[in-house]
């Protein structure tokens, strides 16, 4: 069965950086894409970062170059590098793995960013 999870979240001050890991199992996870959501209080889930197979990417507008998404296929793993954080990118992050007809999702971690 699918499993994702999320690790790396915390709290950290307006300015610095986290670095967010997705570790997936149960299904072929080098041939799938990936992405990271986030949620924040009283507001709708948004895609922030999104990696294809073959590692071609987009982002959200508000995070473009100051987050950037990799993979590591021997690892199984999805990362979020998150830098020169601000307020409004804290709640809770996901990791997504869209697949013909559903969409996994890991159980979340959370980000809170500190003025």
């Amino acid at each position: 069965q699918v499993q994702l999870v999320e690790s790396g979240g915390g709290l950290v001050q307006a300015g610095g950086s986290l670095r967010l890991s997705c570790a997936a199992s149960g299904f072929s996870f080098s041939s799938n894409a990936m992405a990271w959501y986030r949620q924040a209080p009283g507001k709708q889930r948004e895609e922030v970062a999104f990696i294809t197979n073959n590692a071609r990417t987009r982002y959200l507008d508000s995070v473009k170059g100051r987050f950037t998404i990799t993979r590591d296929n021997a690892k199984n793993t999805v990362y979020l590098q998150m830098n020169s954080l601000i307020t409004e990118d804290k709640g809770v992050y996901f990791c997504s793995a869209p697949k013909p007809g559903r969409v996994y999702w890991g159980q979340g971690t959370q980000v809170i960013v500190s003025t």
